[in-house]
């Protein structure tokens, strides 16, 4: 039930971004520094307050590219999601509503609405990411320094790699080349979870789910020796509008070649949508 964006394959390959893409365009005339770029985006991701947008999405699961598209309509503080994919999925999750789970309508048998946890393994099945991480959450992370990481390198690499026309608008191109990225061993500690392991090393918790053969929400032993990539990928390209700072595609390759890929089009940030388009009931949902 791919619902996230599995947050596009259909990206250039990373080994040069603007030849890769054959297309070299201009963006406005004195461009941002790595610094301004990386801090304007991420300034416009935590400044939305409403989102709609479609998303081209590529995934690398257990060495298949599965693809999804998806709409999607949120608004932030409250969280407010709700997403449907090409295949007539329904997902509607509101902060504070139905017990922490989502809405979701499966378009397929039984044909009757669910209750499900966004977090839980049935939601999370052939997708990197959750519901909750829908429109931009994960792409800001790859960018963040916090106390529990045990290594800034990654964050620290990525740099402006000029201009390229991108759906016929020009773009920013923000590039990460780290060949230091590789599986590393590591002891989990008391109390580790695959989310605490995965905020340590910047990797995201599916590659740590699946290189382990672990379950999703399971508890780790303290002591288990775990198998943990140190970043979140070898090469990787974002791709900026200069007009509103936000991504309108991500890539990630890591030691097996494409493992993600998003592309965001249609994207129309902060228009108030209408609370009524958050609920169950709305006429326009089969929730």
């Amino acid at each position: 039930m791919p619902i996230f964006p599995t947050h596009s394959r259909i990206l250039f390959p990373l080994l040069s971004p603007l030849a890769a893409l054959g297309l070299l365009g201009a963006v406005p005339a004195a461009p941002p520094t790595t610094e301004q770029l990386t801090s304007r985006m991420s300034a416009a991701i935590e400044g939305l307050k409403y989102l709609r947008c479609t998303v081209k999405a590529q995934e690398r699961i257990e060495g298949s590219i599965h693809q999804a598209r998806s709409i999607m309509k949120l608004t932030y503080k409250p969280l407010r999601i709700y997403i449907k994919n090409t295949k007539g999925v329904e997902v509607l999750w509101v902060a504070g509503q139905n017990g922490g789970d989502a809405w979701v309508y499966p378009a397929s048998f039984p044909y009757v609405t669910l209750s499900l946890d966004p977090n839980g393994k049935l939601m999370r099945s052939n997708q990197h990411h959750t519901a909750l991480q829908a429109g931009f959450g994960t792409i800001s992370d790859l960018l963040r320094n916090t106390p529990l990481r045990q290594d800034n390198s990654y964050s620290r690499s990525f740099r402006y790699a000029g201009d390229t026309t991108l759906l016929g608008h020009p773009n920013y191109v923000l590039r990460s080349d780290f060949p230091q990225y590789r599986y590393v061993s590591y002891k989990a500690g008391k109390n580790e979870t695959i989310a605490t392991v995965a905020e340590r090393f910047g990797c995201g918790e599916f590659r740590v789910i699946e290189r382990n053969g672990l379950t999703i929400g399971e508890k780790i032993p303290e002591g288990k020796v775990l198998q943990v990539p140190n970043s979140y990928g070898r090469k990787t390209i974002l791709c900026i509008d200069p007009k509103t700072y936000l991504p309108t595609l991500v890539q990630v390759n890591d030691e097996k070649g494409l493992f993600e890929k998003f592309e965001f089009s249609d994207v129309i940030p902060n228009q108030p949508i209408p609370l009524e388009e958050f609920s169950k009931d709305y006429k326009e949902y089969k929730l």
